[in-house]
């Protein structure tokens, strides 16, 4: 795919969503990080129904680990691999207290350091509380980047470092967003809806569903 194409195609998920963001609910850096832990393997929408309650109780590391294992618990039980997640976000608390004063830190090498938090997760972070241009691949990305030749690659490091080498700057703070909602509701896994695409006569996708 060449670069002009490359830049049609973000002008016009650019043109149908002009403010992309997470459709997870939050409203501090801390917030955020906690909601995205949860949300691994997991839909926005059952996090977002935890999260409504677990945060009205405990918005601050302090609070969250004053809960305990039972006590965060209860709130995030029907999300999967729950116990995990429980100590991975108590473990995270306790080394932002003693590490970082309660603050979520603003570096990629830093934020892989917490229990739970992978480089997928330090990307979200980074772009989306601290306006940083990274690219979060996860799966809905992934499948779009190879799916349409946007940035092919055979691994999720692969297509990320693609990506931020070719998506045009003027895209690259809003790129993550615009691509996994496109992955999320039109371009699926396995019936892609090619017909109310707006990039179908820009993608390189040989069985278009049309």
């Amino acid at each position: 795919m060449n670069s002009i194409k490359r830049h049609e195609i973000f002008a016009c998920l650019k043109s149908a969503n002009p403010h992309p963001t997470t459709e997870l609910e939050y409203h501090s850096p801390f917030e955020l990080l906690i909601a995205v832990i949860l949300s691994a393997q997991a839909t926005d929408k059952s996090v977002n129904l935890a999260t409504r309650n677990l945060f009205l109780q405990a918005n601050t590391p302090e609070k969250v680990l004053a809960l305990g294992e039972a006590g965060l618990t209860e709130f995030i039980q029907r999300i999967g691999l729950y116990k995990t997640k429980a100590k991975n976000i108590l473990a995270t608390c306790r080394l932002l207290m003693q590490q970082h004063h309660s603050e979520v830190p603003r570096t990629r090498e830093l934020l892989e350091q917490l229990p739970g938090v992978g480089r997928k997760t330090a990307n979200v972070i980074l772009n989306t509380a601290f306006g940083e241009p990274t690219i979060a691949v996860d799966t809905h990305i992934f499948r779009i980047a190879n799916r349409t030749g946007l940035a092919p690659g055979r691994n999720v490091l692969e297509v990320e470092l693609k990506l931020l080498k070719v998506v045009p700057k003027e895209f690259l703070q809003d790129a993550h967003h615009w691509l996994i909602l496109h992955g999320r509701y039109v371009c699926k896994a396995r019936k892609p809806e090619c017909s109310v695409c707006k990039i179908n006569h820009l993608c390189e996708f040989k069985n278009k569903n049309i």
